[in-house]
């Protein structure tokens, strides 16, 4: 069974290892997402890159609340913070891009 503060200590104690892989890797599935968006591919790729970078975005969200959790306020914290909630809302943003993109493709073809 998992317990919670076994979990949340491991997140603070390997932080920067933590760090040092979600930064990278929550940039690069956003990017890839927002490639994937711009090159009007189907949506059910644009989807599961998103759910790969909302993940990572996720985790990172988690992660920075584990420092919170213990009072630990400072600037890396917000802009860690800062960097998954931006990459969260672009993956969004990116899905909606493209559910427009094939509803508007499609109105304009059956004319």
């Amino acid at each position: 069974m998992l317990d919670f503060n076994t979990i949340t200590d491991f997140s603070r104690n390997h932080c920067v290892t933590i760090c040092a892989f979600l930064v990278p890797a929550n940039l690069i599935t956003t990017l890839s997402t927002m490639v994937l968006a711009a090159l009007h591919r189907p949506l059910s790729q644009v989807l599961q890159s998103a759910a790969i970078a909302s993940f990572f975005g996720l985790t990172m969200i988690l992660h920075v609340y584990t420092w919170f959790m213990i009072g630990v306020v400072q600037l890396p914290t917000y802009i860690l913070l800062w960097l998954a909630i931006t990459c969260l809302f672009t993956n969004l943003g990116a899905i909606l891009f493209q559910r427009r993109y094939i509803r508007a493709y499609y109105f304009t073809e059956n004319k």
